[in-house]
């Protein structure tokens, strides 16, 4: 608690200090499945999820990276942004501007993997920072992060592909029918990614996102979200307990029984 010296002709209010009910308390579980790939080429993180003092004090950190299958070791790349990001959690300056730190944690991961696979390798990346009830994110490529608040599931981010940017300048252009993008053969090609050479597009908060209790995160690679349906994802993350939630998604991508089902990842984070 700080203590404040009142001065002459001027009221100072002390706010209370947060009673333990008043925390919100975090819950966290992964999934990771290799599909109908030859290897796992995915690769995830958690940082100080388990330990209630250490996300208190010094934040909670998530992360996923698809390391790109078509490339050069995707295993590698993602593993070595997921590396590069734990450096850049563990110096972070929790006093500073936190988003501004995240991003610069992207380009320095993304730098990385380019210097190890000379633009041969890449990876996508979704990761958020929890400090002080608060979410920060950035991402990457065509990975997964989503909001469930109040019975709605709400998507967070957006991904770099061609459909999208083409998407987009076709709003631009005064054309709003999303078909046209989605029928071009290259729709799923991605447009920006970790270890690419020149520069990355990044999707980030510029601001953090107040959490409530009740509030149930999923950061996942595609082959999650690429598979399942946001109405079956929302369903699912309905469920009793993350443990739970995480049983139902792969049930669910096991029921959709793809013949070329990608490496599957995902975290969830449930704000109690």
């Amino acid at each position: 608690m700080s203590w404040f010296k009142k001065k002459k002709k001027k009221n100072v209010t002390v706010s209370p200090m947060m009673s333990d009910d008043d925390k919100i308390l975090y819950q966290v579980a992964n999934l990771q499945g290799v599909g109908a790939r030859q290897r796992q080429e995915d690769s995830f993180t958690l940082a100080n999820a388990l330990d209630q003092s250490q996300y208190e004090n010094n934040g909670l950190m998530f992360c996923v990276c698809d390391g790109m299958g078509g490339m050069k070791d995707g295993r590698l790349a993602s593993e070595t942004a997921i590396a590069s990001f734990r450096s850049s959690f563990a110096a972070l300056d929790r006093r500073g501007n936190i988003a501004g730190q995240l991003r610069n944690s992207v380009n320095e991961a993304a730098n990385k993997v380019l210097a190890l696979l000379d633009g041969d390798g890449g990876s996508t990346v979704v990761i958020g920072i929890i400090i002080h009830e608060q979410l920060y994110y950035a991402s990457v490529g065509d990975s997964f992060l989503y909001l469930r608040r109040a019975g709605k599931l709400i998507r967070l981010n957006c991904e770099h592909n061609v459909c999208h940017e083409r998407y987009l300048e076709n709003i631009r252009d005064g054309h709003f029918d999303p078909s046209e993008c989605r029928n071009d053969p290259e729709a799923q090609a991605l447009t920006s990614f970790l270890g690419m050479a020149g520069e990355i597009r990044i999707d980030s908060s510029s601001r953090p996102l107040p959490l409530q209790k009740g509030d149930i995160i999923l950061a996942c690679s595609d082959g999650v979200g690429g598979v399942l349906s946001e109405a079956e994802l929302n369903g699912i993350l309905s469920g009793a307990s993350v443990h739970q939630m995480c049983t139902d998604i792969e049930q669910g991508i096991t029921a959709h029984a793809r013949p070329n089902q990608d490496n599957y990842t995902a975290l969830l984070v449930s704000c109690l």
